[in-house]
């Protein structure tokens, strides 16, 4: 089917979910989630995965849970919080032979007030934060990203916070740009409250537009991932 939108009966699914997050309700309603939530967020992949090819030629557009989609099910082992389902669905393009969420990628997730729309990593596990640092000792590499950021941060998207405090050995704070040896993760991002054109195909516009925007921020990051040395 063609993507005509995400649904507001979708929106109103995870208000519900909310109030009513245990296996039994959701598997009692997982009609209404496959019909509007499922089926249109495989539908968006499928759409926003050709559209990406413009950019990224090798990007994995996968319309199934597992590939592009993320489970409805919360992994709760390692959480204070033992609500079973999630009340944010997630959306995921990558580039790479690396796990998908250690890929450099084009990302969008939505829950009952707004929608996010990024690109990059948004956590480095350690054999990538050991790439990344390693990386970013190349002073071409480092001012590159620098203006990447700088450029971004122009045109209104944001970044995360650094997440370490100190920094690491081999950078000097001298350095105008050993800041970047703070981060934990590189990617940039744009929150938008839910809006009508959410619903519409014209999200698939702008959320490419964006993507477009954040093009050599994506590109960096994969580059990055190709210095991953496997263990």
């Amino acid at each position: 089917m063609a993507f005509n939108g995400f649904k507001k009966e979708g929106i109103k699914f995870l208000e519900d979910l909310k109030q009513n997050n245990t296996k039994v309700w959701f598997e009692n309603n997982r009609h209404i989630w496959e019909e509007n939530i499922l089926r249109p967020n495989i539908d968006f992949v499928e759409e926003m995965g050709e559209t990406l090819q413009i950019l990224v030629p090798t990007i994995k557009a996968k319309p199934k849970v597992s590939g592009s989609l993320f489970k409805i099910y919360k992994d709760t082992r390692f959480s204070k919080d033992k609500t079973p389902m999630k009340d944010k669905i997630g959306i995921l393009f990558w580039q790479g032979q690396s796990h998908r969420m250690q890929s450099s990628s084009f990302y969008m997730s939505y829950d009952i007030n707004q929608y996010f729309i990024a690109t990059g990593i948004r956590n480095f596990k350690p054999p990538l934060l050991k790439a990344y640092r390693e990386y970013i000792k190349n002073e071409s590499k480092r001012i590159e990203l620098h203006n990447i950021i700088e450029e971004l941060k122009s045109k209104g998207y944001d970044f995360p916070e650094a997440k370490f405090k100190r920094l690491p050995l081999g950078f000097n704070k001298d350095d105008k740009y050993a800041y970047l040896s703070l981060y934990n993760a590189m990617y940039s991002y744009k929150t938008f409250k839910l809006d009508e054109l959410f619903f519409t195909e014209d999200i698939v516009d702008k959320a490419f537009n964006i993507y477009q925007d954040m093009y050599d921020l994506q590109q960096w990051v994969y580059e990055l991932t190709l210095s991953v040395e496997e263990e």
